[in-house]
């Protein structure tokens, strides 16, 4: 039995393409992809359900794992791409946030459904 696997294992190994695909190279990264698709989703929603400190820590923990993906050998672009629609749709949930807190957001959306009752 330990034949049969280790020549499997051999078989597998020989070609670049199965060996890429049966690596954690490729598994990290793509198991990886819930987070991002994850945030890409949520900005869809209201704002208001935005937490600023889990945001803040999503995207650092974004860039710091774009860099680690392209420091480690060989380069991991599957684990950069990852990261990098991770970094966008946290930068994207970020402004979302501030300008939902901070800069007016809320006051626009009230006075939004306010106006329309008033001119009827």
């Amino acid at each position: 039995m330990a034949a049969l696997i280790k020549a499997a294992n051999a078989k597998i190994r020989s070609n670049p393409v199965t060996d890429y695909f049966c690596s954690t190279h490729f598994w990290g990264p793509a198991s990886n992809f819930g987070i991002p698709l994850a945030a890409v989703l949520d900005t869809q929603k209201s704002p208001e359900l935005i937490s600023g400190q889990m945001t803040g820590a999503l995207t650092i923990y974004a860039f710091t794992f774009m860099r680690y993906s392209l420091a480690v050998t060989p380069k991991n672009y599957l684990l950069f791409a990852c990261h990098f629609v991770n970094a966008g749709a946290q930068l994207t949930q970020g402004y979302r946030y501030m300008d939902w807190n901070h800069w007016g957001g809320r006051e626009k959306e009230k006075a939004a459904k306010v106006l329309p009752a008033v001119a009827a």
